[in-house]
């Protein structure tokens, strides 16, 4: 795949970050260019998942970015954080998901959750990419419902034992350890670090995707596995404190969902200039235009929105409901502006030569995952009326 790619700042967004922000940007943007996009469209039809690339994510700080230096994160702000999901996204959703969960679902709840012992023994490694997480928090019969999860650990002296399985699991089929949500005796929830090796722990990867087909699903087994409580996340239990750790990347979702649209808007731009039908370019044509000119404004608008949801996130104010209509709009907009470049580029934004195609396919997972598009709505209903619609 060629990469020529121009990013769209319509409004001068540009002058809303600061100089770091823009350095990691055209950092993370010139990895993506080097290491991503040439090889992506060969992983996604192989359907399999570039694991060299995993060092490099650590290399370019994708991993953690925002954890403190002390656990070997980079110590950065939530902007910096949105705008490497971005960057990381254009290349494709499976990578970006797997620096996601990373980041957002296992070194997240370790770091605010954790004992300093779990911090040392595991951040420095998850954030280089030495050793790499997964978030056991979805089932085969509780997806949206996750308070239903049937999961479970009992006592056992020093150690619980652990029984139950997850589904959905993005990179759980090469996982060093698994942040696991499971019930305790009182059916009580809580964060459960599971290491690979531990007897009865299995992760099957889940194969026949025509989404994400470039990232390792797949599932994870308990069968009673024995794990040492101190393995346990002490520092919050109950439904809440998995939530916390999917309002991150929601979060992160909504950037990333922008890359995605940016890199489809590019391609339908230069295509459209480049396509000469009835004796001038397609770009000429005001059906065309108009296609471009709704891709722009909704880009646009999407920027602002993570922009301004970033600067919540920094200042530890921005609300569930906030992150959900982000995620959910932005999702929205990247599939709408996807399925439109596609016809721009007629026939050929079919083939594997452009990334339309497969930016489409992958998106039909992340309006999916963490969270629904309707569950999104109906968290903005019970935030806007006070009423529970679930």
């Amino acid at each position: 795949m060629n990469d020529n790619f121009i990013s769209p700042d319509f409004y001068q967004i540009d002058d809303l970050l600061s100089e770091e922000h823009k350095l990691i940007r055209e950092s993370t943007r010139q990895w993506v260019s080097k290491s991503v996009c040439p090889i992506i469209e060969d992983y996604a039809q192989k359907a399999e998942f570039p694991k060299h690339l995993v060092k490099e994510l650590g290399e370019v700080g994708a991993f953690g970015p925002y954890i403190p230096q002390k656990y070997g994160g980079a110590g950065l702000d939530q902007i910096s954080y949105g705008i490497m999901m971005q960057e990381i996204e254009r290349g494709d959703s499976g990578i970006r998901s797997t620096a996601s969960v990373q980041s957002s679902l296992v070194m997240f709840p370790i770091w605010k959750f954790g004992s300093e012992e779990q911090k040392m023994k595991f951040l420095p490694k998850l954030a280089t990419g030495e050793i790499m997480g997964c978030f056991g928090l979805t089932e085969p019969d509780h997806g949206s419902n996750p308070s239903g999860m049937t999961t479970n650990f009992k006592s056992d002296g020093d150690d619980i034992i652990l029984n139950g399985s997850k589904m959905w699991i993005s990179n759980s089929p090469f996982a060093d350890i698994a942040v696991v949500w499971a019930k305790d005796e009182n059916k009580r929830i809580h964060g459960v670090i599971v290491e690979r090796g531990m007897k009865g722990f299995t992760t099957p990867e889940t194969h026949n995707k025509w989404s994400l087909r470039a990232s390792a699903t797949g599932e994870l087994i308990f069968d009673n596995v024995r794990v040492p409580k101190k393995n346990i996340l002490p520092g919050k239990s109950g439904l809440g404190a998995p939530l916390m750790c999917l309002d991150s990347a929601r979060y992160g979702i909504s950037w990333g969902a922008i890359g995605v649209a940016m890199d489809c808007y590019n391609t339908a731009l230069k295509y459209s200039l480049e396509r000469v039908q009835f004796g001038k370019p397609i770009a000429a044509k005001q059906l065309q235009q108009k296609k471009l000119a709704e891709m722009l404004t909704e880009i646009t608008k999407a920027q602002l929105l993570s922009w301004k949801l970033g600067k919540l996130k920094n200042e530890d104010t921005a609300t569930s409901a906030q992150i959900s209509l982000a995620k959910r709009n932005n999702v929205d907009m990247a599939m709408n502006i996807a399925r439109e470049s596609r016809q721009v580029l007629g026939g050929m934004g079919i083939t594997g030569e452009f990334s339309i195609m497969r930016h489409m396919m992958n998106l039909e997972s992340v309006i999916t995952y963490e969270g629904t598009h309707d569950i999104h709505l109906l968290i903005l209903g019970h935030d806007i009326t006070g009423h529970n619609a679930f």
